[in-house]
């Protein structure tokens, strides 16, 4: 399955949306460099996104890892000789973890099972702590850590004189948020970190989530107040002793989506987590 076209969401920053799981890789291009976020699930996959890259810029790349589930970050060998950027915990995931994870994945995305087993896993070889800033080409690139919310490693990307911030898996649209890995909790303070960040430099920021189109803050904001309705179902919840499926069911995102929503709140204010 070949991805979509580039889409030029401001000045040099270009979305590619990968139909496989409709995950985002997004290219900053400056004055003889390059920044990609995220490099999508196998070998295949990495090497296809290479080729496009190509097609804009033949500059020296940096990579970023928004976080480390396998598609958003098992294409990274694809691309040798680069930084890869990432939160320190993304990077102690993918080099203490890496090949339980590539197996997970496998059993649970069977189609992509062959080419799975050919991913080398390539941990993150620079580190990000709360914040790093980068000058990519003239152009002023802030990874910044505003705490857990889809895992404990989330990376934002912002770019302040386009407007533009990558959210990774903070901010999904098209599908609810995925919470496997997630800390419910804390997740709506984290995001509206985020857009505090964000909108400093202006109201009209465009914000580019894991997966589906490019939207605005009152999205992100819509988001928010849905994940802190979550958060109180489940401190309320857990407070009443309510069992977790009747939580789940009145959560915004829907019972399928919100069940390991629950258990992971419960967890953690048992302090299980």
């Amino acid at each position: 399955m070949t991805a979509l076209g580039w889409m030029e969401v401001a000045d040099r920053i270009y979305v590619r949306r990968y139909p496989v799981l409709d995950v985002n890789a997004t290219l900053v291009v400056g004055d003889g460099a390059a920044l990609l976020a995220d490099t999508l699930s196998t070998p295949h996959q990495a090497a296809e996104l290479a080729a496009a890259v190509a097609t804009v810029t033949s500059a020296p790349l940096t990579l970023v890892n928004t976080h480390h589930h396998f598609d958003h970050c098992f294409g990274n060998a694809t691309f040798p000789s680069t930084a890869v950027w990432g939160h320190e915990r993304c990077a102690r995931q993918l080099r203490e973890h890496g090949e339980g994870l590539r197996h997970q994945a496998a059993d649970e995305y069977s189609e992509l099972a062959a080419d799975l087993a050919e991913v080398v896993i390539t941990p993150p070889d620079h580190e990000v702590h709360d914040g790093t800033d980068l000058d990519i080409g003239g152009r002023r690139v802030l990874l910044r850590y505003a705490g857990r919310g889809h895992t404990d490693n989330d990376v934002a990307v912002l770019i302040p004189d386009a407007g533009v911030t990558l959210t990774g898996d903070l901010v999904e649209v098209g599908a609810p948020p995925a919470f496997d890995d997630s800390w419910p909790l804390e997740w709506p303070a984290t995001l509206a970190e985020l857009l505090s960040l964000s909108t400093a430099e202006g109201a009209d920021t465009v914000f580019v989530p894991g997966h589906g189109v490019p939207t605005g803050a009152y999205y992100v904001r819509a988001q928010h107040t849905d994940l802190t309705r979550l958060e109180w179902l489940c401190r309320d919840g857990h407070a009443d002793g309510a069992p977790l499926e009747e939580v789940a069911y009145r959560s915004p995102f829907g019972l399928a989506a919100s069940r390991a929503a629950v258990r992971r709140a419960y967890a953690d204010l048992d302090g299980k987590l």
